[in-house]
């Protein structure tokens, strides 16, 4: 595959792991703590393929309405797995970054996060972005909020606003939109992820279970992405 073909930006659903526990009769938690060594692979897989950024759906908006026991599992497991991880990820200079209302986390969590962003936001490798307590239509609507403040102050025009202005305060503004989209599990939906970002980009669904997610699973996810034509509104002629 030609460095031509490879997507800049990688947008993940990472979905399966409590199906991937339930298959083996196991607790779904050990589906989970499975699914952070698939993340782990993930990383290093991109950052392998010079991915220049991996966007990945750790908890959304909607999670929370999981019972609640699994809620704080999974909010002990996020911790204690940042605090594993971020040394890793510094040294092979990957730059981390939280997308999404972060208020509802309790104290630690979010000083955690603002430290291991802090840590990295100088380092010159794959931007690793999680969406935590993210949903896209909050994405939109915070959006939509700024702006709004933006122009009620008179620093924006409200005759500007266009949709490149208006993308310029979704998250991820700073970077290209997602190229590729990556859904396992088997689901055929994007689920509220990143609905501005997605407007153009392939989406590609596998059924592996996310625990099950490899270098191999990605290769395929890329050859998919490589046979792709992205015409943008052209012919394909035009683009030939």
């Amino acid at each position: 595959m030609t460095d031509q073909a490879l997507p800049r930006h990688i947008a993940v659903i990472m979905d399966g792991n409590g199906r991937w526990a339930k298959k083996r009769f196991m607790p779904r938690t050990l589906g989970h703590r499975e699914g952070v060594k698939a993340t782990r692979r993930a990383v290093e897989a991109c950052s392998k393929n010079k991915i220049e950024a991996l966007t990945l759906f750790a908890f959304s908006s909607e999670n929370w309405r999981r019972p609640e026991e699994e809620v704080g599992l999974l909010m002990k497991l996020f911790l204690v797995t940042l605090r594993g991880e971020v040394k890793r990820l510094h040294r092979n200079k990957v730059r981390v970054r939280f997308i999404g209302d972060k208020s509802p986390f309790n104290d630690t969590l979010r000083e955690e996060m603002e430290a291991a962003e802090k840590r990295t936001e100088n380092n010159s490798g794959m931007y690793l972005n999680i969406a935590v307590n993210y949903g896209g239509r909050w994405d939109i609507a915070h959006a939509a909020k700024r702006l709004c403040r933006d122009v009620e102050t008179g620093k924006v025009n409200a005759a500007q606003v266009d949709e490149a202005l208006f993308g310029t305060y979704v998250d991820l503004s700073d970077l290209p939109e997602p190229d590729l989209f990556i859904r396992t599990g088997g689901e055929r939906r994007i689920s509220n992820y990143l609905l501005w970002q997605l407007a153009y980009t392939e989406l590609y669904f596998t059924d592996a279970l996310w625990p099950d997610f490899d270098e191999n699973t990605l290769d395929e996810a890329l050859a998919f992405f490589g046979q792709r034509q992205r015409r943008f509104g052209r012919t394909g002629e035009q683009v030939g």
